[in-house]
């Protein structure tokens, strides 16, 4: 469904990503690892279109997709949650739900969203999503918003920052419900252990570039022989 061919991307006169080659196929759900400063984010961002490579192609269903950006690819059926979410001044969250679904949703529907992340709906469907949320409130509503958009990738960038204990391991539950239900692939960076439980493939990113691909099983030894690797996995909160 989506591959990349030797990309290649630098910013400010250092090469982030080094010929980076990955096939993810139809409905897989697959986690991206490694050590800070690996190239995670910066992949993540050019699969979305944030970013456009310096060299290299990206293909989703055969197309070549390497010059869309960001709003092109999500009419094509690519979804982004960022690691620190946006806030959007004068529209409530039901606003955002009912825009990211493409529907005018009931009450009742765009709550059950949130519900499924462990948010109390009443207490926030008509809440501005603005700066009166904390991070992890912020966080929760946009999956929220990502799963109301049911779409055939999705990409989460470390959505356990700033999300407790308890919610994360309602995350969990919420990541496996989307595999199942949307039937869509799902790419998730991420270096918590739980996360990479419950992939079908774990992909190993350092230096810029993809040093293994397999089970967690398989990755994790080389993860851990890194030098900064073992730090990584504390599970739950960081």
């Amino acid at each position: 469904m989506l591959e990349l061919k030797n990309i290649c991307f630098s910013a400010d006169g250092k090469q982030i990503l080094k010929d980076i080659n990955l096939r993810i196929d139809d409905a897989k759900f697959i986690v991206i690892t490694g050590p800070n400063g690996s190239g995670k984010s910066t992949l993540a961002r050019i699969i979305s279109g944030i970013l456009t490579p310096d060299s290299g192609q990206i293909l989703l269903d055969g197309e070549d997709i390497t010059a869309l950006g960001i709003t092109e690819r999500a009419r094509k059926g690519i979804s982004f949650a960022f690691q620190q979410p946006v806030r959007f001044k004068g529209v409530t969250v039901k606003d955002l739900i009912c825009l990211a679904s493409g529907q005018d949703l009931s009450t009742a529907d765009a709550c059950q969203y949130l519900s499924e992340v462990g948010m109390c709906a009443k207490d926030y469907i008509d809440r501005e999503v603005n700066a009166s949320l904390s991070g992890g409130e912020l966080k929760r509503i946009e999956i929220a918003t990502v799963m109301a958009r049911k779409t055939k990738l999705t990409l989460f960038d470390e959505p356990e920052a700033g999300i407790d204990l308890w919610s994360f391991k309602n995350l969990i539950d919420v990541f496996e419900k989307m595999h199942e239900e949307i039937q869509g692939s799902i790419i998730i960076i991420s270096h918590q252990e739980r996360i990479l439980n419950i992939a079908d493939q774990v992909v190993l990113l350092s230096a810029g570039e993809v040093k293994q691909i397999g089970t967690k099983e398989d990755v994790l030894p080389g993860l851990f022989g890194m030098e900064t690797g073992c730090r990584y996995f504390k599970g739950g909160d960081e």
